[in-house]
């Protein structure tokens, strides 16, 4: 029996911290990336320094998705479609490392996310699904 592509899609939201990166949250994320990707280039670095509220208005993004970059929220950023790669153009430019972004989409402080991801990551055990409880 053939799966509905959009069921298919659906079993992607079910896992418990994790959005995996669709077509639909491309789509979704489109002018934020492209925003994010032009932090690579050092005049808009400045100019994002300068006024990061103004240098956001020269993009489509919606009010949420502005809001959550000046907020600095990446979890947030990656609900309305940004992808941590483009996202880190962002907290690059701030002069943060990977690790130190990532451990604030975590209820864990830097040190303690680090010293979880060299003992080998979080354990899977409760993480596999949402609906299912496990």
């Amino acid at each position: 029996m053939k799966q509905d592509i959009h069921e298919y899609l659906a079993e992607f939201e079910d896992i418990p911290g994790t959005r995996i990166y669709t077509a639909a949250r491309a789509r979704k994320g489109y002018h934020l990336n492209q925003f994010a990707m032009s932090l690579m280039k050092e005049e808009n670095r400045e100019r994002w320094r300068a006024d990061e509220r103004a240098y956001l208005e020269q993009w489509k993004l919606s009010d949420e998705q502005k809001d959550a970059v000046l907020s600095r929220d990446y979890n947030r950023m990656l609900d309305l479609g940004g992808n941590i790669y483009f996202m880190s153009k962002i907290f690059s430019t701030d002069g943060i490392s990977f690790a130190e972004a990532c451990s604030t989409m975590t209820d864990m402080t830097f040190e303690q996310y680090r010293q979880m991801m060299l003992e080998g990551g979080r354990l899977p055990g409760g993480n596999r699904s949402i609906k299912g409880g496990y």
